[in-house]
């Protein structure tokens, strides 16, 4: 099966400074792949290469086996992180204008969109703005769907509906890359590449990249002081509701260390979450 969308040992350097250092990886059919990682990893330059907005310092983006056009854009859906709607035109002017440029029939609006189609955008709260992007992106039924932060800002049940389209999409064959910062939403997506400053440092499912990174759970009363005192000592911390987590600790050194503070305090060991996975690889 051929690859939808590749990156072939991308790099993209602005003077002096590496902002994406030999990145690889393939999009294929009927395929959800998350590209995960911290603000100024990379994910946004390694994206617009691939969209054929930028060009690469190193190595090549291709789009169904050849590099971004004009031409190739017509297999392509792509919803940037701005939305990349016209806020001074109403609902159905912009999804009439997007399918105008891509050659189609504009795809017909139903529930809230529906309701709101005479509306300027500008008006619109972001979770309908999010969802009239992924429209406009969706109506000349791409090949390849490029998703940046498509959910961020939306309430919980906006996001599991946009989700949902979503999956419909990969089930009919697109391909999809997405960012998101959503560790909940990551754990959806069939493989994920992780970046950090600028490198690919893991990919794999959710399983295949946790494994091997462990964490203890601290549970005191002065659950504050507990955080206080091992972030100053140097672990690698999170908190869920009053537990401390210790990621990849040194257990006989994390016990001595709130002995000597006198914190009370219940260890136990808990299964390493995806985030807490992706702070070791940025340390």
């Amino acid at each position: 099966m051929s690859a939808l969308l590749q990156a072939r040992s991308l790099s993209r350097s602005f003077g002096g400074f590496t902002a994406v250092d030999d990145v690889s990886f393939d999009v294929q059919p009927g395929e959800v792949v998350g590209l995960l990682g911290a603000n100024g990893a990379g994910k946004t330059t390694v994206i617009r290469m691939l969209l054929g907005l930028l060009r690469p310092t190193h190595g090549e983006a291709l789009l169904n086996g050849r590099h971004p056009s004009r031409l190739g854009r017509e297999h392509l859906g792509y919803v940037p992180q701005s939305l990349g709607l016209y806020t001074e035109l109403t609902v159905r002017e912009n999804l009439d204008f997007a399918a105008q440029a891509f050659g189609c029939e504009p795809m017909p609006l139903t529930g809230h969109l529906l309701e709101a189609q005479d509306r300027l955008v500008s008006d619109l709260p972001l979770g309908l703005r999010r969802q009239l992007a992924f429209v406009c992106a969706l109506q000349h039924e791409p090949d390849v769907l490029v998703l940046d932060e498509p959910t961020s800002g939306v309430e919980p049940l906006r996001r599991a509906r946009l989700w949902d389209q979503i999956r419909e999409q990969s089930r009919r064959g697109v391909g999809v890359l997405v960012t998101t910062h959503y560790m909940q939403e990551a754990e959806q997506c069939d493989r994920l590449l992780l970046m950090s400053t600028g490198r690919l440092v893991a990919a794999g499912t959710v399983a295949d990249i946790v494994d091997g990174t462990t964490a203890v759970a601290v549970a005191s009363d002065d659950w504050s002081t507990v955080f206080e005192v091992l972030g100053r000592d140097g672990f690698a911390l999170n908190l869920d509701g009053r537990d401390v987590r210790v990621i990849d600790p040194d257990e006989a050194r994390l016990r001595e260390v709130l002995a000597q503070h006198g914190i009370v305090a219940t260890l136990r060991p808990v299964r390493a979450t995806i985030e807490e996975r992706m702070t070791m690889l940025g340390r």
